[in-house]
């Protein structure tokens, strides 16, 4: 699908519980999130059973670093009075559509995602030769599909999970759902409509199926957008019946991209707990002054005298994230004539990120302070979490015949 229907608008992301975040999360996710949450109904999750699929050996630890990460979401922003934050596992719906997605899914979909042979790769160490690491990004689709999330915010580096999340719904849509008296359904539902509305409904259907006319199966959607004489139902039925296919059960999710994370790490390569090089955002005023005076910069600046270039310097890239013009204008004419030292042009970036992060280590402070508080926030959207993929699951047992 090329739009998302108004009631597929939802957002769905999540995010493993490794501990404590640190500044890539909150630049390359987190800072997003915050933007997201005031402009779609959003769902961000935590993703313990995907933290099974790799460390399964260890998880003792994951129901701390659960909830030091989901201090750490409030703390950045995240406001659970217009985002529904929740626990992955506490959601066993999630667990039931993947299974019966298991069902219907080619083996060949999962082994050709690049992440399976590229994760197995990297982490040599562990033995990953276990269905729940081949089938995670099954679980992904799960997890998107049970919220009919119509957008899922990515990196490029994820889109095909996306693209798989799409194959596995159209080929669910297209295997359950033809109803025995799908056609019938969708006649009544267009007389609904009234008679204008039905007309074009109508027209714009013939024109796509008869002459492939994307314009018209905008115009058709965005018609059924506007009705108000026929309820969710009907209104995805409709959707399918303009493609000639079955009732829309599991919508299409598109990839919301995102621009990749610019944060660098310590050392300037991506910020990065494997590496060894982040700021925690829980971090101290003197743990963050120490880690970036101690930063390595241009090999070439042996002496305070030497020029330097800023383009090989990890210190550069803190500020192109951090300064304006101005200041990135002085910090680069200062390098390349050695008008300022490394610890000089250290420094702004050492007062920009301790500003940053003040403000978050306040609320983070205040919220490990009342814990009954961020207990309740997890049950709330847990509970509302499983009130939406109740409804989801209704629709897809009855689609499988498994209402009885």
């Amino acid at each position: 699908m090329n739009t998302i229907p108004t009631q597929h608008t939802r957002v769905l992301s999540g995010m493993r519980p490794t501990g404590r975040l640190h500044l890539g999360h909150y630049h390359g996710v987190l800072s997003n999130w915050v933007k997201l949450q005031h402009e779609y109904p959003c769902f961000f999750f935590v993703a313990d059973w995907h933290a099974l699929t790799t460390h399964y050996e260890n998880p003792t630890v994951i129901p701390q670093n659960t909830w030091d990460m989901v201090i750490d979401w409030l703390a950045s922003g995240v406001n659970p009075g217009e985002a529904t934050i929740f626990i992955q596992s506490r959601v066993p719906e999630h667990a039931e559509l993947h299974l019966l997605l298991s069902m219907i899914t080619p083996l060949g979909w999962l082994e050709r995602v690049p992440t399976y042979k590229d994760q197995q790769e990297k982490l040599k160490e562990k033995d990953l030769s276990t269905y729940g690491f081949l089938g995670y990004p099954l679980l992904q689709s799960a997890d998107i599909l049970i919220y009919r999330a119509g957008q899922v915010p990515v990196g490029e580096d994820q889109v095909t999970h996306v693209e798989l999340t799409r194959e596995v719904a159209r080929r669910f849509n297209h295997i359950y759902g033809r109803e025995p008296d799908f056609e019938e359904k969708a006649e009544e539902a267009i007389k609904k409509m009234g008679k204008k509305a039905a007309r074009l409904y109508q027209g714009y259907r013939r024109a796509y199926q008869e002459q492939g006319d994307e314009e018209a199966l905008s115009a058709a959607r965005a018609l059924l957008e506007s009705q108000q004489n026929i309820g969710v139902a009907d209104r995805d039925r409709l959707f399918g019946y303009i493609e000639g296919g079955g009732k829309v059960i599991l919508p299409e999710p598109q990839p919301l991209l995102t621009k990749s994370a610019k944060m660098p790490g310590l050392d300037g390569q991506k910020m990065s707990k494997s590496y060894g090089n982040t700021i925690s955002l829980a971090a101290n005023p003197e743990q963050v002054t120490q880690q970036i005076r101690t930063m390595p910069t241009d090999p070439a600046r042996v002496r305070r005298t030497d020029p330097g270039d800023p383009d090989k310097c990890p210190v550069w890239r803190f500020h192109e994230i951090y300064s304006d013009e101005r200041q990135c204008h002085w910090v680069r004419e200062g390098c390349q004539s050695a008008g300022i030292g490394c610890l000089e042009c250290k420094q702004p970036v050492i007062d920009a990120v301790l500003t940053e992060l003040k403000p978050m280590q306040e609320r983070a402070a205040s919220y490990a302070a009342q814990p009954d508080v961020v207990r309740n926030i997890i049950n709330e959207g847990c509970e509302k979490a499983r009130e939406t993929a109740r409804e989801t699951m209704d629709e897809v047992r009855h689609a499988i015949s498994l209402n009885v």
